[in-house]
């Protein structure tokens, strides 16, 4: 397997394949490169664009945001989910906005110490924002990574040490091929971002500047994205499909993914009928599928009436802080 062929062939798929996301190729600042990896964490990207375009036309930098009213920040995180982690950014911007002079830290531990960014994310802004050389680790890449090297699915959890170290060891050096090597210096400035290049249609970009070690972090993610993906992988267009390990070794366990938690409801729901009608009656719910599906899931109660077909059902739930009513439908 030649690892340097699988680089150029991947760096050739992604210059003409990589999706148009505003925040990519130079166009955003490392601020709004930050802020689109908060957002995107557990979110469609998708979803992700209009929100990251709005926020970024109201609030540019750390210092806005870090002034901005509590309220007005939750709602324009609308629904990415999660709106801790728009308070956290808030308290990430006003450490940047007071300790940094509005301007991102640049290097790993200054970055991690900030509220709410952790490894995936400081890495994440040192490759794309900053183009300093750093293996960046997250679900897609470390599955490309265990089915085109290892031959074997990429389990859940927190990274192993094996994946930690194969991430690191296929980062291509830092050689600048055919370009100035202080454009890739400068990257994320505002200078860097007029410079780089668009040609042809929006899809096909000239990034000069960019380290080997960016475009590699960046095409494995994106194959993992688009491509090499959990449940339905398109091998029949993947541009390393040839050095496959996964796929010499006839796809073992494909599609097996970690156990589920234990207050994991979804995987336990979506396979079981319930009953349901326009009035709930507080009682047990009793699963179609005995043995597949508890009748309750961590701190939830679910409150059914005892037959009326249906596809929705209505659970009381006690947040530990105030009971609230959830609707679920299936």
């Amino acid at each position: 397997m030649n690892d340097t062929a699988i680089s150029l062939r991947l760096g050739a798929w992604w210059e003409t394949n990589a999706r148009d996301l505003p925040w990519r190729f130079g166009r955003a600042t490392p601020w709004g490169v930050l802020v689109s990896e908060v957002m995107s964490q557990q979110t469609q990207m998708s979803r992700v664009v209009p929100y990251w375009t709005d926020w970024m036309e109201r609030w540019p930098d750390a210092r806005a945001l870090a002034e901005a009213p509590k309220a007005e920040v939750i709602t324009a995180w609308g629904r990415l989910g999660y709106p801790r982690r728009a308070l956290r950014l808030q308290e990430c911007a006003c450490v940047v906005a007071e300790q940094y002079a509005d301007k991102l830290p640049r290097t790993y531990d200054e970055l991690t110490a900030l509220p709410g960014i952790g490894d995936y994310t400081a890495s994440a802004v040192m490759s794309f924002a900053f183009g300093e050389r750093i293996a960046v680790i997250d679900t897609n890449i470390r599955r490309v990574l265990s089915r085109v090297f290892l031959g074997i699915e990429s389990r859940g959890g927190a990274a192993s040490p094996a994946e930690r170290a194969l991430a690191n060891r296929m980062l291509p050096k830092d050689e600048i091929f055919g370009c100035d090597a202080d454009v890739a210096d400068n990257a994320g400035s505002a200078e860097h971002a007029a410079n780089s290049t668009i040609r042809g249609d929006k899809r096909s970009r000239l990034h000069r500047g960019e380290r080997p070690s960016v475009t590699w972090n960046q095409s494995v993610m994106e194959l993992g994205a688009v491509i090499c993906t959990a449940k339905s992988p398109l091998c029949d267009t993947c541009p390393i499909a040839d050095d496959c390990a996964f796929l010499k070794a006839g796809a073992p366990d494909w599609g097996s993914a970690a156990p589920a938690r234990a207050n994991d409801s979804k995987a336990r729901i979506d396979r079981c009928a319930v009953w349901s009608s326009p009035r709930c009656a507080s009682f047990p719910l009793e699963p179609r599928c005995p043995g597949k599906m508890p009748t309750s899931f961590g701190r939830t109660r679910f409150s059914l009436p005892p037959a009326s077909p249906a596809l929705t059902m209505t659970a009381d739930r006690d947040s530990g802080r105030r009971p609230a009513t959830t609707q679920l439908t299936l």
